[in-house]
């Protein structure tokens, strides 16, 4: 097979914003700690350009912007900003402090768009988007355009748009589908077109957004690949606004095992994708469905006895990529109740997480205790005590769950007693019935903590398979209008559901009470 030498290949950027558009899927609200600990992710992982957030839309926004802008420092940080000059100063008082700022504007281009939502002429579009991008430039010299809908905006018009916001000082201008119309061979002509219609499109690099309300995303941004752009914008496990954009992943490997074809590279450590997938489903809690390619527990498992027999004689036959590439856990080594510290560390550090000996003894003590109730713990399971421990470390424990105590069965009335612990020490025990096990230890948690929320979402997952298997837990809460996600896990799936309730109370008192210290100073 030919291989295009990698001294000959172009370089795709890729564009994640998993903090800006990620978040706009419903449900995903994140707090300034979790959407640092994915851009530092995200910096591991290699990625070019992280857009942090829309920095003008809330001072939340502007505060994880700004703070990611500060302790983030190899890749490009990006903010969002409307073709408005209060947008575009927001945004540059947030990312001025980055090693490598870019500031992103975009107006709609479409005459659907125009008409209907912004309500003004073509005309009017065009001088304001060049007068957003010189503002833009005034700040910094690396801007990004984008036309919103670009897909669906007539091409001469697009054509004279492009051209007179890369004149005033565009740097990159972003092609986006952005409600997912397009199909592959549209889209990819698209690119080409305007390469050959845009006098000085060689002065700015072509990206492209792709959303997936047709599940054509990732093709559609191969497709603009394959056409000459430069720089691919998504998500995450292809998270995003309605169906989601572009998973990155999924692009990424493309690109990775299909260079015979495209003949370009990227900058991704692909060995951290794995990593990176797990942590922003574990953060947002959105799954990652089991068929999901590249990243779902089912990608590199094969149930057909002619697949298996051809992968056990020689892997090529039906894997495209080594598992390995991505990050995947080898399991190669087992744990249980008698392994130690040592085999612990080794584990560990082959899954990503490098600790100091005080860390260790911690997450030491945690494993231990899950061991005694397994078998055999698994990488799954390390993953998962590993995000139980990050909670534990980066978010305000308003309450901490020491016990929980059920009594329950087909002539019982369910009872649950519960004890938390304080801030200040104080230990508070109550006790509750509900219409099941796990609505009595929620009834029994709230009148401790009296603060009123809706139950919106109950999950449960087994992490791994058996009867010991550790059950995880996602919930969601809502309280003010706002949502918040909840994450726990145990082999009694009782506790697991008390660990999510008391995580998402966490996270929400921890953010409205942020919110209530900036209200009144």
């Amino acid at each position: 097979m030919y291989m295009a030498s990698k001294k000959t290949m172009e370089t795709v950027k890729i564009f994640d914003t998993t903090l800006r558009d990620g978040e706009q899927s419903a449900g995903a609200g994140l707090t300034t700690a979790e959407k640092l600990q994915i851009a530092k992710q995200l910096e591991l992982l290699g990625v070019d350009i992280i857009e942090a957030g829309f920095a003008a839309s809330s001072p939340g926004d502007f505060e994880a912007v700004q703070a990611i802008s500060r302790e983030v420092r190899a890749p490009i940080i990006a903010s969002l900003s409307r073709c408005n000059f209060g947008d575009i100063d927001a945004a540059w008082q947030a990312i001025k402090g980055a090693e490598n700022p870019r500031i992103h504007t975009f107006i709609s281009s479409s005459d659907l768009q125009i008409m209907h939502q912004l309500r003004k002429n073509p005309e009017e579009v065009l001088d304001l988007a060049v007068a957003s991008v010189e503002r833009a430039k005034s700040y910094c010299d690396d801007v990004e355009f984008s036309p919103m809908d670009a897909s669906r905006t007539a091409p001469e018009y697009l054509y004279q748009l492009l051209e007179a916001v890369i004149a005033a000082g565009a740097t990159t201008v972003n092609i986006p589908d952005t409600v997912g119309y397009s199909i592959p061979s549209e889209f990819g002509s698209r690119i080409k077109d305007i390469i050959n219609s845009v006098p000085n499109i060689g002065k700015a690099i072509i990206s492209v957004h792709c959303h997936n309300d047709l599940g054509l995303a990732a093709a559609n941004s191969v497709a603009a690949i394959q056409a000459g752009a430069r720089q691919v914008e998504g998500c995450i496990n292809g998270l995003g606004e309605r169906a989601g954009n572009a998973s990155l992943e999924e692009v990424i490997m493309a690109i990775e095992t299909r260079k015979d074809l495209l003949s370009v590279s990227t900058n991704i450590t692909t060995e951290h994708i794995y990593r990176t997938s797990r942590m922003v489903s574990d953060i947002t809690g959105f799954p990652v469905q089991a068929n999901k390619a590249v990243v779902g527990a089912n990608a590199f498992r094969h149930a057909s006895g002619i697949h298996q027999d051809g992968v056990l004689k020689e892997r090529t036959t039906f894997e495209i990529m080594d598992p390995q590439l991505v990050g995947w856990p080898s399991n190669e080594l087992v744990l249980g109740k008698l392994s130690g510290r040592a085999g612990l560390r080794s584990r560990l550090e082959d899954l990503g997480y490098h600790m100091s000996k005080t860390e260790l003894d911690g997450v030491f003590e945690q494993f231990k205790d899950l061991a005694d109730r397994k078998r055999e713990v698994t990488d799954m399971d390390l993953e998962s005590l590993m995000a139980g421990q990050r909670r534990m470390d980066t978010e305000l424990q308003s309450y901490i769950l020491e016990h929980v105590q059920v009594s329950s069965g087909n002539h019982d009335v369910p009872t649950a007693t519960v004890s938390l612990t304080m801030q200040d020490g104080t230990k508070i025990t109550d006790a509750a019935t509900g219409t099941g096990p796990v609505d009595a230890v929620y009834q029994a948690i709230n009148r401790i903590v009296k603060v009123p929320n809706t139950l919106t979402e109950y999950r449960v997952n087994a992490i791994t398979e058996g009867i010991d298997a550790q059950g995880s837990v996602t919930i969601r809460i809502e309280h003010d209008g706002s949502t918040y996600v909840g994450r726990g896990s145990d082999t009694d799936i009782i506790v697991a559901s008390a660990k999510a309730y008391m995580h998402a109370l966490n996270r929400m008192l921890d953010i409205t009470g942020t919110e209530a210290s900036k209200t009144t100073a």
